[in-house]
């Protein structure tokens, strides 16, 4: 059975990250390019945020006992051929895994302008896998709605 309080947590923690992003309106791109500080905290608050909704990923795949990942990306289409989450998303969270991996293996190589995109645009991506998951864990029966939301 998935551990409500822990999948709670860690997507209250996302939650966290996109309100501390949101009011980050003040980093324009300008200062994005030219402001170190500001360019680590999007980068690392983007990258704890695609971690914990892969550790969430990971969680529920184990717990439900589904077929072991071969990969971040096959974790989420583990996911959704469970119908956890939608099909019609899979490809936003399977590019989650892939700049998560860029991040992680080839720092050097971040391209500012991705980063920046994401930090501006995608950050209803992260919102909408909250909705999954609180949709999965509602329709499961697994407690009340979430207390964070």
């Amino acid at each position: 059975m998935v551990d409500q309080l822990l999948i709670e947590r860690i997507l209250s923690d996302i939650n966290s990250n996109i309100s501390a992003l949101r009011n980050a309106d003040d980093i324009t791109w300008g200062v994005y390019k030219s402001d170190l500080r500001s360019r680590r905290f999007i980068e690392r608050s983007l990258h704890i945020m695609v971690e914990a909704v892969i550790d969430v990923a990971q969680h529920i795949v184990s717990d439900e006992n589904f077929r072991e990942p071969l990969s971040y990306r096959d974790t989420f289409l583990i996911l959704a051929e469970n119908g956890i989450i939608s099909t019609e998303h899979l490809d936003i969270y399977e590019k989650m895994a892939a700049f998560r991996n860029l991040i992680v293996h080839y720092y050097e190589r971040i391209d500012d302008e991705v980063v920046f995109g994401i930090f501006k645009k995608n950050l209803k991506d992260f919102e909408l896998f909250i909705a999954e998951i609180v949709q999965f864990m509602q329709k499961r029966k697994i407690g009340d709605r979430p207390r964070f939301l």
